[in-house]
């Protein structure tokens, strides 16, 4: 089991950058795939980015495309969400998730941080 904690979130303005991190803790974080999920006020968690164990391989989810960048560092466990121009839309908390399946990291998630909140002002 990896324990995740998210940070990076804040405040901005549309059109802004703004970088998630999410910190693992366990030896075998380099075995798991990551990524990224978040959920806004009154809508269901949804997927936004996963790469896979080893950084080689990315997803994103079409609403996210051309603007954020998922990446990993497996010497520092950690993982980011670089997010560039972004929307009001894109106000949510993120989420970090976490499994040994990438397919599982796509769908359901897996393991969950506690989330960070995400909010862009227009």
């Amino acid at each position: 089991q990896v324990q995740l904690v998210e940070s990076g979130g804040g405040l901005v303005q549309a059109g802004d950058s703004l970088r998630l991190s999410c910190a693992a803790s366990g030896r075998t974080f380099s075995s798991y795939a990551t990524g990224w999920f978040r959920q806004a006020p009154g809508k269901e968690r949804e997927f936004v980015a996963a790469i896979s164990w080893r950084g080689a391989n990315t997803y994103y989810a079409d609403s996210v495309k051309g603007r954020f960048t998922i990446s990993r560092d497996n010497a520092k466990n950690t993982v980011y969400l670089q997010m560039n121009s972004l929307k009001p839309e894109d106000t949510a908390v993120y989420y970090c998730a976490a499994d040994t399946s990438l397919r599982v990291v796509q769908t359901t998630g897996g393991s969950w941080g506690q989330g960070t909140q995400v909010t862009v002002a227009s």
